[in-house]
């Protein structure tokens, strides 16, 4: 091979007389490179997501023929091997000792193309092009990826009268193809929409979270394996490794797990099978299922992948993510302790009903906690300075409250509220590594709801608002960050409700730190 002695590079001056050895050396030249390209770093096979990749399939008739699909294949020397159109490839059996296997390779040839010869001077002539061609082929050995590639097998017996498609892919019979055995080449990301590949990483992360408290509160085993496929569908996106050739036997891959969760909820949870949310979720498991099952994006009639099919299933997956979080929604039972009543000190619990103007230092079991920051909602100052908005609502809007607390005295607040989505803010002045207790001024005429924090992404706990009360309604809800999450002197927040058809409101928070 060139490379065994070093590569050399035709180089012009001025006098250079040219002969068709310094030409075919300079094609050879770029040839040779390429070829040491593909085996360096794509190796030999099948390369996936090149149109059909020269897919065997039965031909539906009561014969001894397959079709071989267009594709592209690179053989151990490094030649590309690319086939245009279908190629319907019969096999004889007189001309095989059955039963044995039969091997279906294709391969890489040269052919001289473009003869001319000169009549004013017949010593001048020769081919002016080569054509490069793929040529499937036959054999009853291993295939030698030096010189070809498999791309299929079947275990032929002496009454064969058919070959069929492999009723399991993972274990054919005789008579059946086999495509167990077809290496592929190493393929790294390729070309996905934009906009397709974060709405589904979005479907993703909210999914993600959903399967994890089902598998943590709901006890449903099967759910974890769900949320970790989600996540490792997540990981290989932000890698850029995922594109047209492996998207969709991911999903498929994810779609089984899935359904793994709805038999086990069928099989073992009475309670969450008999929610009306359960149909829906399970429908569209089913639909997704369907809709991934051929492991590969629709091809257009002019070879070109058609990313309609992607949109799709990610529009089913979207829509199956509202009945998946009503399920896990509905009924949540408690699951973090470091903010529930008891957690907090009861000196805390109190400031809940405090109606007045929160003082700049409160001591709390003898530790003071001073007001390090605050945000004023509907206030587009102070909106602006905290980095405030409410992301992906169904709904959301504003409200103006006179109401009272505990004590009698009436406030009058303007505050937002959403369902759905989550909000985002940031808490100014922070000294790390301090813990900051959170309060938020808020409607308490229907409870029974958890919020779940999030600091700088990491998920803090859960916020659990117990009862409710349609008298005295106004409460500063207390949240405690612990110190351990307080890591940059601004610290952002999200808050996200986990209780299906429930809204969370605000009208003001107050943030104190221990220092």
């Amino acid at each position: 091979m060139a490379e065994d002695q070093g590569f050399k590079r035709i180089n012009f001056f001025k006098g250079f007389v040219t002969t068709t050895k310094d030409w075919n050396d300079a094609e050879r030249y770029h040839v040779e490179k390429h070829k040491l390209h593909n085996r360096c770093f794509h190796g030999a096979g099948v390369v996936p997501g090149y149109r059909q990749e020269l897919k065997i399939r039965a031909r539906g008739r009561a014969d001894m023929s397959v079709e071989v699909a267009p594709g592209y294949a690179i053989d151990g020397q490094g030649n590309d091997i690319i086939l245009y159109e279908t190629e319907i490839k019969a096999i004889n059996k007189a001309d095989f000792k059955l039963p044995l296997t039969v091997y279906f390779v294709v391969k890489y040839v040269e052919e001289f193309t473009d003869f001319i010869s000169y009549k004013e001077n017949l010593d001048f002539k020769g081919h002016r092009r080569i054509q490069e061609k793929a040529v499937i082929e036959l054999s009853i050995t291993e295939p030698d990826i030096s010189r070809e590639v498999e791309i299929g097998r079947v275990y032929l017996t002496e009454d064969a009268k058919k070959i069929t498609d492999a009723k399991d892919p993972l274990e054919p019979g005789p008579n059946e193809i086999d495509l167990r055995y077809v290496p592929r080449a190493g393929v790294v990301g390729g070309y996905l929409p934009m906009d397709l590949i974060n709405r589904l990483r979005k479907i993703i992360n909210a999914q993600r979270d959903i399967y994890y408290r089902m598998a943590r509160d709901k006890k449903v085993l099967a759910a974890n394996s769900a949320a970790l496929g989600l996540m490792t569908i997540d990981m290989l996106l932000e890698s850029g490794t995922v594109g047209p050739q492996n998207i969709m036997p991911l999903l498929s891959n994810l779609g089984d797990l899935e359904w793994d969760t709805v038999t086990e909820i069928e099989a073992t949870k009475p309670t969450l099978k008999a929610m009306k949310d359960f149909g829906q979720f399970k429908h569209a498991v089913e639909v997704f299922r369907d809709l991934v099952d051929d492991k590969a994006l629709a091809i257009d009639e002019n070879e070109v992948i058609n990313f309609d099919s992607l949109d799709q299933v990610i529009s089913v997956k979207e829509k199956g993510n509202l009945a998946l979080s009503a399920i896990v929604g509905e009924e949540i039972t408690p699951a973090v302790l470091e903010n529930t009543e008891n957690a907090i000190s009861q000196e805390w619990t109190k400031i809940k009903e405090f109606s007045g103007d929160m003082p700049e230092v409160v001591t709390i079991d003898g530790q003071e906690w001073t007001l390090i920051d605050t945000i004023d909602i509907l206030n587009k100052d102070s909106e602006q300075a905290h980095a405030f908005q409410i992301i992906e609502p169904r709904d959301s809007w504003r409200a103006r409250q006179r109401i009272r607390y505990p004590d009698g005295v009436t406030v009058e607040d303007v505050g937002i509220a959403h369902e759905g989505g989550y909000t985002a803010f940031e808490i100014l002045h922070v000294t790390p590594n301090r813990p900051i207790m959170l309060l938020r001024r808020m409607d308490y005429a229907r409870g029974d709801f958890e919020i779940e924090y999030s600091a700088n992404d990491v998920r803090v706990g859960l916020s659990q608002c117990a009862g409710s009360d349609k008298r005295f309604r106004w409460r500063n809800w207390p949240f405690l960050i612990p110190a351990e999450f307080v890591t940059t002197e601004t610290l952002r927040i999200t808050q996200k409700m986990l209780t299906a058809a429930r809204d969370i409101n605000m009208y003001r928070f107050w943030f104190y730190q221990a220092l």
